[in-house]
């Protein structure tokens, strides 16, 4: 190998991307336990298409256009790397091979439109679903990750290198720019039917919590990874991301008591993911007590931010603008306060005495991120609805999305129903034995009916409630 490769960094950096790609399935099952029981499958299988259509885009031009050579004034890369070509073993990026970092960086292109899918649940033909992912990342996503994520010494993307914006792993290339994405997306498809008038609950909160877990997991990856070593910055970021993490599941559940009274493990499960959101762009760059307050903040904010949506009546079906575009703007503008200057960047924020001009340049990266991404990802769902259209039919949204896009459900309760009334008709050999065969008959047929009857009000229930 080269000089100055590192097999230990590169080790690291493997283990992060793989860590990394275990959060979309993560957030399949946060996502899919969210939703109604007709719409289980079809939430699982939008973020699972995301991990198929990016992997190969990535390899065909997306690298390149995040990561290449600078086309100029930081915009874009140009197209040196299409297919990945020119790249050998022994290329270096920094002390790690380039294919290793072009894996990790991948398994950031993939989680972000899926982000966005948690927007239009229950409502969006998966097709189009598919269409928008492939022009979203490549006009969207591949664009901002050139801007705030590639370096080359000051010749490289317009925020993060050329004016110094802080985003360590993604507030904003990741997390501003999907849930303004998916505000977009769900002000072109409209509302679901029943929204605000039907009960639309989370149909399997364990669900939720297994896939907010995986997350949680999966997002030390994601931020300790950003460093591309095995040092001193990526164990900080490992550390804050820990203390940020349950500083927002405490915040949530606060709010949430005083709110409204009860502490939900939806509320924790949302909060501790506000807080790997808001931390996210920070954790390079605070310390563990500003990655508290981070924390604290970021969960009590989040959980009043899911509300505008009844406010201002859009459907954001899994509050993604709340958690994700809320969250990572919170995360963002606080570097500008809580940058210590000696953790992974040398810039200070305003409590260490760095003055103001670090927040204003987060916040100008901010507004930047969210105004592009919000007109981008508009045009292009307006695009799709009016040519191969975004959203399902009414019958079929009513019906269940499941059935008709994967021609599939995701619980068979037909089958447990017949297995319950297979075992109480049955009689017992002792029963026959004990009894003229009389009594047992209409012993027998009263089972049956009462066991029919159960399972017919069962069946019932289960269909109200999903």
């Amino acid at each position: 190998m080269p000089d100055g490769f590192s097999a230990g960094d590169t080790a690291f950096v493997l283990i992060c991307a793989a860590l990394v790609m275990v959060m979309t399935p993560g957030l399949a099952f946060f996502y899919g336990g969210m939703v109604r029981a007709k719409s289980t499958l079809n939430m699982l299988a939008m973020s699972f298409l995301s991990l198929g259509i990016v992997s190969v885009l990535w390899v065909l031009y997306g690298y390149s256009l995040s990561f290449g050579p600078d086309s100029g004034a930081g915009l874009i890369g140009n197209l040196d790397y299409l297919g990945m070509r020119g790249i050998g073993l022994d290329d270096l990026s920094g002390t790690i091979p380039v294919t290793a970092f072009s894996a990790f960086q991948l398994m950031f292109a993939i989680i972000t439109p899926a982000l966005i899918s948690g927007a239009i649940a229950d409502r969006a033909k998966f097709t189009a679903w598919g269409l928008f992912i492939a022009l979203w990342v490549t006009v969207v996503y591949f664009p901002v990750a050139h801007w705030v994520f590639f370096f080359d010494g000051g010749n490289g993307g317009w925020l993060g290198d050329r004016n110094g914006v802080i985003d360590f792993a993604g507030g904003t290339a990741v997390h501003i720019n999907a849930g303004v994405a998916g505000l977009a997306l769900c002000l072109v498809l409209g509302k679901r039917i029943g929204f605000k008038k039907d009960p639309m609950r989370p149909h399997s909160l364990p669900l939720v919590m297994l896939g907010s877990g995986l997350l949680w997991f999966g997002w030390f990856g994601f931020n300790a990874g950003s460093a591309l070593a095995a040092n001193g910055v990526a164990a900080m970021a490992l550390v804050n991301t820990q203390v940020a993490t349950g500083a927002a599941l405490v915040g949530w559940l606060i709010y949430e008591k005083l709110r409204h009274g009860a502490f939900t493990t939806l509320g924790a499960a949302s909060g501790a993911v506000a807080g790997l959101v808001a931390i996210t762009p920070a954790c390079g760059s605070v310390s563990p007590l500003g990655a508290v307050a981070i924390g604290l903040i970021a969960g009590a904010v989040c959980a009043a931010a899911i509300s505008l949506k009844y406010r201002f009546g859009f459907d954001d079906s899994l509050d993604v603008v709340g958690v994700h575009a809320v969250g990572g703007a919170i995360g963002s503008l606080l570097v500008g306060l809580f940058a210590t200057g000696t953790v992974g960047q040398t810039a200070k924020g305003l409590f260490y005495g760095g003055g103001l001009e670090q927040l204003g340049k987060q916040a100008m990266g901010v507004a930047v991120v969210a105004v592009y991404s919000f007109v981008l990802s508009w045009l292009l769902a307006k695009a799709i609805d009016l040519t191969v259209g975004f959203r399902v039919a009414e019958e079929v949204e009513l019906a269940g999305i499941d059935q008709a896009e994967h021609a599939e459900s995701a619980y068979d309760f037909s089958a447990v129903g017949a297995g319950l009334a297979r075992t109480v008709v049955a009689p017992t050999a002792s029963a026959t034995a004990a009894e003229p065969a009389a009594v047992a008959g209409s012993a027998a047929k009263g089972a049956a009916k009462s066991t029919a009857t159960s399972t017919a009000k069962n069946t019932e229930k289960t269909e109200v409630d999903a």
